[in-house]
């Protein structure tokens, strides 16, 4: 019986990977037939599923009016306890879309992995955040810079500019 039960849960994982299967290549066909998706994805840590859901949940880029709002809208800015002219920030604030911010905080944790080996711009830069910062926060970082590039990607109509 444990056998049986055991032959069955396989089978339902196997038919859940080929369902998973089928829906990316459904969005990969998507990601080609739309350009702001292809431009969305072609940002390092921004990948097939990420650029789907940022434009999903966007919408129009142009209902934010700067690429500070859209982060604060996704929660990837610190949380403030502010009082008497005293600034206190705590962590991020996790407010608006869970599922856009986690795919965008791991694809930064992807990008943060390799950026040792690399000497662009941008991986000098992250190198010496992870210097000054933890890793979180240099993550943290990253992720909110990637959104911000989307907004403004998507906003003004450009494609994406390597540092």
């Amino acid at each position: 019986a444990a056998a049986d039960s055991l032959r069955e849960q396989v089978q339902r994982i196997k038919q859940l990977g080929a369902d998973i299967k089928a829906v990316e290549v459904r969005l990969t066909a998507v990601l080609r037939a739309d350009t702001d998706m292809r431009r969305v994805a072609q940002i390092p840590g921004v990948g097939l599923l990420t650029a789907t859901a940022a434009i999903a949940t966007m919408g129009q880029a142009k209902a934010f009016k700067s690429a500070r709002e859209f982060c604060a809208w996704l929660g990837l800015v610190p949380s403030q306890y502010s009082t008497g002219g005293k600034e206190r920030l705590g962590g991020i604030s996790k407010r608006g879309d869970k599922y856009l911010r986690t795919l965008l905080i791991h694809g930064s944790r992807s990008v943060l992995k390799h950026c040792q080996s690399k000497t662009d711009k941008r991986s000098d830069w992250l190198s010496q955040l992870m210097c000054r910062r933890n890793k979180n926060i240099a993550t943290v970082a990253l992720a909110n810079k990637n959104a911000r590039i989307i907004w403004a990607i998507l906003s003004k109509g450009e494609q994406y500019q390597p540092c």
